[in-house]
């Protein structure tokens, strides 16, 4: 059995985009890998049909940028790519679409649209429903300017690059760069002519939307804004045809997650944020009698996956919505799974197994999704009609991809061992074990806490490179899910104005829990690490104990105070969060802030940050760094140039390696050093 070394996700293949065909008969899926360089990852579009016994599976293109496509027919993929664009400015602000045959052949280049798309929809005849980056911060007309045009305004705008201008809030967004004065704006696009025509105005963001089966009506929820954009939305209807728009549900009621057609009837996920943001989604039909949402039921669930992982990359649909209701991914206590929510609001299982399933598509009464099982590798997997044995049967899944399946080949791969207990205040958490490689009872063992972001997310069993490479590397690995988490509904996930509290509480006492199980872990040598939500946890923990030899704080937050001026959703998040921001209730934000405890820790400390990341910007672990050098604790920061609160999932493998290694080493120095 060999060890899972530190590069080996540099070899896995990260599924997404499932999409069937009109007939059901063949899918279509998106398989990307790092790059030989090191800086990046190519994607390219492979298929599976459907209906042969073996269901073969292949690639269909052998390029570096296939991550968008579409079906036209059951036998044709139109794809975006940059393979014959122009290496200048002008190329930034438009995308060129191949059209590519199931049987064979070359990708044929079928149509330049003048504009950055993100999502793109077929409409009868000759036109297309575009969703594109707009913006305003360029010179009126520079969208209806031919290339050369374009590329003379940019050429003059260059030095527009050495400053940014802020108006707006959120002015940027981790991953997105400077937003300020961008949308996602609504088009019209005809093939044959060229046109262009703006369906949403230039202030409009528009963060949903969904097509009638026919094609002749658009929904979508959006809003307009100039200064701060709100977190509830407006839901639209507009024909297609005499490009007449009526408003559906009114901005400032409910933030709208998703709304579609099923069939003549509308079905919308939303929340009005009585409880607060992070709340769970309700399910609504729209009654066009009454011209309001009705309200079907709470499944008390998140919709969409949740449940942790390092080994994704990419997107895809959570959600089709059908006919006889919808079907959708939610993240439950086992994992995410997929389930239908039927127009009586009543929720099915259709699957029930723990892991995750990540994205998804359903035509023709076929349903193929991404999933991670058995502590596996993401594959491409079919529901199989019901067999009897009940609709959550899980004989009923198939797996219909091997692309994966020698990566771990021979490797040690550690079962994460259940180890759920019933808290102090009788609350049961849920966690997990790693045993280290070769491990011998008789022997002790340094052991690593990692604590989930979110802190609505939720860890389960799927695979985990970090955790799997330290379980490789003689440690012991521990996680759990506390109050806070997701996938136990909102009563458990509820924690705001008492971050440090309960949750940590829950993470002390499953610490007891697994050093009560392993006795072999030697309670003098164990370090704890955590990104985000987890990277303030572990600031909280090293500032209220002293039980961590070492710790590694990631892309964290250390002063609610702080983070409210400077992430992108700090102006409305961080409120919510603590029940104070430096206006109102200063003093409730000051104290779950790690920063105004920092004095009291002992442990030495690496921090993790990039200079990119948005979400939790670099001050927060400059601050920190710099309050425990002050103090005379031992501690280190590594700062990534590029990167964003995404480093240890989608950023450079190369700088995923390094900070691997950082923290790796990190633990080895105080960790590995025998007991005297």
């Amino acid at each position: 059995m060999k060890k899972i070394r530190i590069d080996e996700f540099l070899n896995f293949q990260f599924l997404s985009e499932p999409k069937l065909n009109p007939a059901g008969s063949a899918a279509a899926f998106v398989a990307s890998r790092s790059n030989e360089a090191g800086d990046g990852y190519d994607g390219g579009i492979w298929t599976v049909d459907l209906v042969a016994p073996e269901h073969p599976c292949r690639r269909l293109t052998a390029g570096k940028d296939e991550t968008s496509f579409l079906w036209l027919s059951d036998h044709s993929i139109l794809f975006s790519s940059k393979r014959d664009s122009k290496k200048d400015a002008a190329a930034a602000y438009e995308t060129v679409y191949y059209e590519i045959s199931l049987h064979g052949g070359e990708a044929e280049r079928r149509m330049r649209i003048p504009l950055p798309v993100k999502r793109l929809r077929r409409l009868p005849g000759d036109r297309w429903l575009v969703l594109a980056e707009y913006d305003g911060n360029l010179p009126e007309g520079f969208y209806e300017a031919d290339r050369k045009e374009r590329e003379r305004i940019l050429e003059e705008r260059k030095e527009e690059g050495e400053y940014e201008v802020f108006t707006e809030l959120p002015f940027w967004g981790n991953g997105q760069g400077v937003t300020n004065g961008k949308r996602a704006r609504l088009y019209l696009f005809e093939e044959k002519t060229g046109q262009l025509k703006a369906l949403t105005g230039p202030s409009y963001q528009v963060e949903t939307f969904s097509l009638s089966e026919d094609g002749s009506r658009l929904l979508y929820a959006g809003q307009e804004f100039r200064g701060v954009m709100s977190q509830k939305q407006e839901l639209r209807e507009l024909d297609l045809e005499t490009l007449e728009s009526k408003v559906l549900v009114e901005q400032g009621v409910f933030e709208i997650k998703f709304a579609g057609y099923g069939s003549d009837r509308i079905m919308v996920l939303a929340t009005d944020h009585k409880l607060w943001l992070n709340e769970n989604h309700g399910v609504y039909e729209y009654d066009r009698e009454a011209r309001a949402l009705r309200f079907l039921s709470k499944p008390d669930m998140a919709f969409g996956s949740s449940t942790g992982s390092d080994c994704r990359l990419g997107g895809g649909q959570y959600a089709v919505l059908e006919e006889n209701g919808l079907t959708c991914i939610v993240t439950q206590r086992k994992g995410s799974n997929l389930v239908h929510i039927g127009w009586d609001g009543i929720v099915e299982n259709l699957t029930d197994l723990p892991g995750s399933v990540d994205s998804m598509d359903k035509k023709q009464g076929k349903l193929v999704y991404v999933a991670m099982r058995d502590n596996r590798l993401q594959e491409l997997y079919l529901l199989a009609p019901e067999s009897g044995s009940g609709p959550a049967d899980p004989a009923r899944e198939l797996q219909l991809t091997c692309l994966n399946e020698q990566a771990l080949s021979g490797k040690y791969v550690a079962e994460p061992k259940p180890l759920t207990f019933t808290n102090s205040d009788g609350v049961e958490i849920d966690g997990w074990v790693l045993e280290p490689m070769e491990y011998d009872p008789a022997k002790t063992w340094p052991a690593i806490l990692d604590i989930h972001g979110g802190p609505k997310t939720a860890y389960g069993t799927c695979f985990f490179h970090e955790m799997q490479y330290w379980a490789s590397q003689g440690y012991f690995v521990f996680f759990c899910n506390p109050r806070g988490s997701d996938s136990r509904g909102d009563a458990f996930s509820f924690i705001q104005g008492r971050y440090g509290c309960e949750d940590y509480q829950d993470v002390m006492e499953f610490t007891d829990q697994v050093l009560k199980a392993y006795p072999q872990i030697d309670k003098n040598r164990l370090g704890v690490t955590g990104g985000s939500y987890g990277g303030f946890m572990t600031n909280w923990i090293i500032c209220h104990t002293d039980r961590f030899a070492a710790a590694a704080s990631q892309r964290s937050v250390v002063s609610w105070i702080s983070m409210e001026g400077t992430s992108d959703i700090g102006y409305y998040f961080d409120k919510d969060q603590t029940g104070g921001n430096p206006w109102e209730n200063m003093e409730a934000a000051w104290r779950q802030s790690p920063l105004k405890y920092a004095d009291h820790c002992k442990t030495p400390t690496l921090f993790i940050h990039s200079d990119q990341d948005y979400r939790c910007y670099m001050a927060e672990g400059l601050q920190m760094f710099s309050a425990l050098r002050v103090h005379g604790v031992t501690t280190r920061m590594c700062l990534f140039h590029g990167e964003n609160h995404e480093l240890s999932r989608s950023g450079m493998p190369r700088h995923r390696l390094r900070r691997l290694r950082e923290i790796t080493e990190w633990m080895d120095t105080y960790l590995k050093k025998q007991p005297e």
